[in-house]
């Protein structure tokens, strides 16, 4: 079955790739093992001139790529050359800190010598989705380079122009042949792909029924895995939060790549004494967003990337709608070619609702009212996901408290809007994953952290 790329603002077929056959992508992961038995011996220097090349690269396209990535997924321009500029500055990070990362480690011990190295593993599979088709990859492609691994994308199959360009970035960078290529094919070759013997590892974003379905396969071949799962962010604002602040940066979030993002707000969890003020001041936010074309530079909303997906998203807000909840903002899909879900609030959440139960990927605010600080902490815990986190109130140390040490999830913000940056670790537990990207610490989950120890 061919690969179409569909613009969701129109419905347009862009145009038709034909899949790699079996025996192309075979050949295409034995021409990465056999550039990864030179390039793991490369310096770190070398590694670093091209990804830094890579960084000058991107910048120089950033226009052109923020167009693909709009005309493919529907996310505005505007957006687009931020997402791009981001993954220069991944690239960038890198290039600068690996070598320290990886530098080995002196331990002492009753040794003459001993100490731990950090060695590449070899072919990394990563399966990334659509929804920040240049950032999920580059997060996990710098720092995998950069530690001496070769890697072969399957990326989702409606970006596919995205994941050709890609690896076209690191060609024109002169990355040797071969260590980083595109797999142009469907879900039902993952697995095929994960049982090649010189697919060492596997790192998957994407939902958390993929998630399962990948560990599954991996762990049977007792193949490490890193998975950052869906989300279901709770952002909490106690009765001391600024209220005018809280209303933006969570209009913001929930919005922000037209709802799609396992980072997104999903959750805004308020407390009763200020429930009113927020609601009112969070739907002016969200109603007063620009929806349109994403190729135009002021369009802040642009179409789901699916029509699908929008479908999905509209069933799951119908049925918490049928079970109590009160939209009072959108809610309502417009005819027409187009993948657009207007932005939309409910309130009068509850338990067993879609919308308080469920990851709703796009442009859907759930408002669940919570007594007190405690009940409101307890919501945010009742979910199984554990991804994202925030918390907003003037008291910055209560905030802080909170952060670190009551909400279960793999990052906590507070006054601030959850997102992944470089040098910070980034994923979650639960049911949103497992293992972390970026850091120190994303660079070591695909390495072999080997003990040396010499005798007296």
């Amino acid at each position: 079955m061919s690969i179409q790329s569909v613009n969701p603002f129109n419905g347009e077929i862009i145009k038709t790739y034909e899949p790699h056959s079996s025996e192309l992508i075979e050949q295409k992961i034995l021409r990465a093992h056999e550039s990864f038995l030179s390039w793991k011996d490369e310096s770190f220097e070398v590694r670093a001139r091209h990804m830094k090349k890579a960084a000058e690269v991107l910048r120089n396209r950033k226009r052109d790529l923020a167009e693909l990535i709009a005309l493919e997924m529907g996310k505005p321009v505007k957006a687009g050359e931020s997402e791009i500029e981001k993954c220069a500055l991944v690239c960038e990070y890198y290039a600068e800190n690996a070598k320290k990362f990886l530098t080995p480690e002196e331990i002492k011990t009753d040794a003459a010598k001993s100490y731990v190295t950090f060695n590449p593993l070899g072919v990394i599979l990563a399966i990334m989705p659509w929804n920040f088709p240049f950032w999920q990859t580059f997060r996990f492609l710098a720092p995998g380079l950069m530690a001496g691994n070769c890697g072969v994308l399957k990326h989702a199959s409606n970006v596919p122009g995205c994941a050709l360009a890609i690896e076209d970035v690191l060609i024109e960078a002169g990355f040797p042949d071969h260590v980083f290529q595109t797999l142009l094919a469907g879900s039902d070759a993952i697995e095929r792909i994960i049982e090649n013997p010189l697919i060492k590892a596997v790192t998957l974003t994407g939902s958390t029924e993929a998630g399962k379905h990948v560990a599954a396969k991996a762990g049977s071949l007792i193949k490490k895995t890193v998975l950052e799962l869906g989300g279901s962010d709770p952002y909490l604002v106690l009765e001391d939060a600024d209220i005018e602040l809280a209303a933006a940066v969570c209009a913001e979030s929930r919005l922000i790549n037209s709802g799609q993002s396992c980072i997104a707000a999903k959750r805004f969890i308020v407390v009763e004494k200020v429930a009113e003020d927020f609601i009112s001041r969070f739907r002016e936010k969200l109603a007063s967003c620009t929806v349109g074309n994403p190729l135009l530079t002021d369009t802040q909303l642009g179409p789901l990337a699916r029509k699908d997906l929008r479908d999905q998203l509209h069933e799951q807000v119908q049925r918490s709608i049928d079970q109590g909840a009160e939209c009072i903002l959108g809610g309502k899909i417009e005819d027409g070619p187009h993948a657009f879900y207007p932005p939309t609030l409910l309130v009068n959440v509850r338990k067993g609702m879609p919308a308080h139960d469920e990851e709703l990927f796009g442009p859907v605010a759930a408002v669940i009212i919570a007594m007190d600080e405690e009940d409101a902490i307890a919501i945010a815990n009742d979910t199984s996901f554990g991804l994202g986190s925030a918390v907003f109130t003037t008291d910055i140390q209560r905030g802080e408290h909170i952060a670190a040490n009551k909400l279960n999830a793999g990052c906590a913000f507070v006054n601030s809007l959850v997102r992944s940056t470089p040098e910070l670790p980034f994923g979650g537990i639960s049911e949103s994953g497992y293992g972390r990207e970026l850091g120190s610490w994303g660079i070591k989950e695909f390495v072999n952290i080997k003990t040396v120890y010499i005798s007296k």
